[in-house]
C-alpha cells in the first residue's frame, strides 16, 4: 500500500511538472520574493530538537520553504529540556511575533508558557507532540502523528513479520510521545515487547547499550528505535553482537533511505515531518489572513506511513533533497 502511495506521488509529480516549473520561474521573475500580498508576519517555531536531529532539519525546512512563499519572517528555536524550551518561547512572547509553533514533548514544562503566549493574543500550533494536550494549552490546532496509532501499527507490523520478542529504545526520557509509541506497539504486538532507555546525546552509548541487550537476551528477533539517527546504531549492535533481529524505525532520512535500499532496516515509519513544518506556517499564515482553522477540534494527522525495502528507490530522491 505504502509503494502504491509513493508511486502515485512520483506520477502525480511527474503530471505537474509543467505547472512547478512555470511557478518557479515566476518566483525568479519577482526576484524571488513571495507572491502573498498579505503583511510581513513573524512566526517562530519553538522544538524540543536536540543538536543535530536530522528530523527537526526537516521540519525547519518545510516551515521555512512555506515563510518564503506566504511572506513570513521565520525565526527558530530548539532545546531538548523542557524548562529551557519554555524560556525561548517566552523570549517569543516577548519579541510579539505573530504567532508561535511549538512541540510539546514535555508538556507540563510548556504548559504554563503556552497559556501565556495565547492570553497575549498570539495564535499556537503545536506540532509533532503534545496532540493530547493542544486544545487544551489554547492551540489552535495539532499538526502530526498520533503516536499511539502509530506504535500500534508498528506491533501489527512486527506480527505480519513473525516476530516474538521486540525491544523499543527510548532516546530522550520524558518524551510522553516516545512512551506512547512503545505502549502502542506493545497493545498490538502479539509477543513481548521491552522498553531500553539510553542516553541519546550519547551515540556510543546507545549502541553498546542495543549491543549488550541482544547479547543478553539472544531471543530477542527485532529493534525498534524511535528516531532516524539511531537505527544506524542499532544495525551496528547487531553486527556487533552477532545478532539475527531486525532493526526499524521510526522517521525518515537519507541514511535511513540508503539501509532500507540496502536491506539493512526492515521498515521505518514516516509521519512526514517537512508536510509538519510546512503546514504550521501555512495554517498560521491562513488563521492571520482569513481566520480559518483546520482539525475542527481534531489534530490533523501526516502520518503514520509504514514504508519498507520496496520503497527505498523513490524515498531516496526526495530524502537526498532533505523533505522526507
Amino acid at each position: 500500500m505504502a509503494s502504491a502511495a509513493l508511486a502515485l506521488g512520483l506520477a502525480l509529480a511527474a503530471c505537474s511538472s509543467t505547472g512547478g516549473k512555470r511557478a518557479e520561474e515566476k518566483a525568479e521573475q519577482a526576484g524571488g520574493r513571495s507572491a502573498a500580498g498579505t503583511p510581513r508576519w513573524t512566526f517562530a517555531m519553538v522544538t524540543h530538537s536536540g543538536d543535530g536531529d536530522t528530523f527537526w532539519d526537516i521540519v525547519q525546512k518545510g516551515a521555512e520553504k512555506a515563510a518564503a512563499k506566504d511572506n513570513i519572517r521565520f525565526l527558530y528555536a530548539q532545546h531538548d529540556e523542557g524548562q529551557q524550551q519554555a524560556e525561548l518561547v517566552q523570549s517569543m512572547i516577548d519579541q510579539d511575533v505573530d504567532g508561535l509553533i511549538v512541540s510539546l514533548a514535555k508538556p507540563q514544562a510548556m504548559k504554563s508558557v503556552v497559556k501565556r503566549a495565547v492570553k497575549a493574543g498570539i495564535p499556537v500550533i503545536t506540532v509533532n507532540s503534545g496532540s493530547a494536550e493542544s486544545e487544551e494549552f489554547g492551540a489552535l490546532t495539532h499538526i502530526g502523528q498520533d503516536e499511539t496509532v502509530a506504535g500500534r501499527a508498528v506491533g501489527e507490523e512486527l506480527n505480519e513479520r513473525g516476530r516474538k520478542k521486540a525491544v523499543c529504545v527510548l532516546h530522550e526520557q520524558g518524551n510522553v510521545g516516545h512512551e506512547q509509541r512503545c505502549d502502542g506497539a506493545r497493545e498490538t504486538f502479539d509477543g513481548k515487547l521491552k522498553n531500553l532507555y539510553v542516553e541519546g546525546t550519547n551515540m556510543p552509548e546507545v549502541q553498546s547499550a542495543i549491543e549488550a541487550e541482544l547479547q543478553s537476551d539472544t531471543a530477542v528477533d527485532a529493534v525498534v528505535t524511535l528516531g532516524a539517527p539511531f537505527a544506524a546504531a542499532a544495525v551496528k549492535a547487531k553486527d556487533t553482537a552477532g545478532s539475527e533481529a531486525e532493526i526499524s524505525t521510526f522517521d525518515l532520512n537519507e541514511e535511513v533511505a540508503r539501509a532500507l535500499d540496502e536491506k539493512e532496516l526492515a521498515f521505518a515509519v514516516d509521519q512526514q515531518p517537512y508536510l509538519q513544518g510546512y503546514q504550521a506556517v501555512d495554517l498560521l499564515w491562513l488563521y492571520r489572513y482569513n481566520a480559518d482553522v483546520l482539525g475542527g477540534g481534531e489534530p490533523v494527522l501526516t502520518g503514520p506511513e509504514i514504508v519498507g525495502q520496496e520503497d527505498a528507490a523513490a524515498l531516496t530522491r526526495y530524502a537526498k533533497r532533505g523533505t522526507r
